[in-house]
């Protein structure tokens, strides 16, 4: 199985999200994470897909999103021509004797603890998957008791890849 990022601008229009996943669940492409959001210009939307597949379902993913009325654009972001990043929101179930270590672990991650509880703390981490991955497996001590990920939002490396609408 190989995984690819697609960034695709579309019309920031009703439904457009629910059409580009049914063409997923249609087909029985599986959607690792997705993400959206308007861009600079409010008439559009970047969505981020990761996709999984072999490289027959991978290029015919793109074909056929790429024929959707409401998209403007597709693209792959490629590792080494782009930047990626998630965002992950960690509860964890931590008494007074163990908050200090799980705070110190925050702080190695360059992470934020941004709630506080006598039984719990809630830390934000953003970074590569590789990264939000390894700081849950430092956690593996503890009980996580909640988590929430964005999944990827990604962008092409400098100015030449940048997709101008009129």
């Amino acid at each position: 199985m190989n995984k690819k990022v697609f960034q695709i601008l579309v019309d920031n229009t009703s439904g457009v999200l629910s059409r580009i996943s049914g063409l997923f669940s249609r087909r029985g492409y599986n959607i690792e994470s997705i993400t959206a959001g308007v861009t600079a210009d409010p008439r559009f939307t970047r969505i981020t897909i990761v996709a999984s597949g072999d490289d027959e379902v991978l290029d015919q993913i793109e074909k056929q999103v790429d024929k959707l009325e409401d998209v403007r654009s597709i693209k792959e972001l490629r590792p080494d021509e782009s930047v990626y990043r998630e965002l992950a929101l960690v509860k964890v179930r931590v008494d007074a004797v163990g908050r200090q270590s799980v705070i110190s672990m925050t702080n190695v991650f360059r992470a934020k603890v941004i709630d506080v509880a006598t039984d719990c703390l809630t830390i934000e981490i953003t970074g590569g998957q590789e990264k939000i991955n390894a700081f849950l497996d430092l956690l593996n001590g503890y009980e996580i008791m909640e988590l929430a990920r964005t999944g990827i939002a990604g962008l092409c490396r400098g100015s030449e890849n940048v997709v101008y609408i009129n």
